[in-house]
């Protein structure tokens, strides 16, 4: 358990693609250089401040983001006074969170020149 508790969600994947101590690549070997292309890329992009504030702006216009957050006052009452909050990602464009990464997927591709 101590294992799992020191990674962090900032520093994953690590270099060989794993997500702690399992996990990684298994694709065709011919769709390696495309992911070698592209994990080299996000590294570059990931902190690149104009990519992060256009992702953001994506997020919030398009998306919709950040959700907000409501206080279900009468459930709040029927729980005995525990304050209930729903996140509403019910309101995200498409109702999911999967967006998030489609729209960094997007955006990453576009940065890359890729056309499909």
């Amino acid at each position: 358990m101590q294992m799992y508790e020191t990674l962090k969600a900032y520093n994953l994947p690590d270099a060989k693609g794993h997500f702690g101590p399992y996990g990684g690549v298994f694709v065709a070997e011919t769709l390696m250089h495309a992911l070698d292309e592209l994990r080299t890329q996000y590294e570059r992009m990931r902190n690149d401040a104009g990519f992060v504030a256009e992702f953001e702006s994506e997020l919030k216009h398009y998306v919709g983001r950040p959700s907000p957050v409501y206080h279900a006052r009468r459930l709040t009452e029927q729980a005995g006074g525990a304050q209930i909050w729903l996140k509403r990602e019910d309101l995200n464009h498409t109702g999911a969170h999967k967006i998030n990464n489609t729209i960094g997927q997007a955006l990453l591709a576009k940065h890359m020149g890729k056309k499909r």
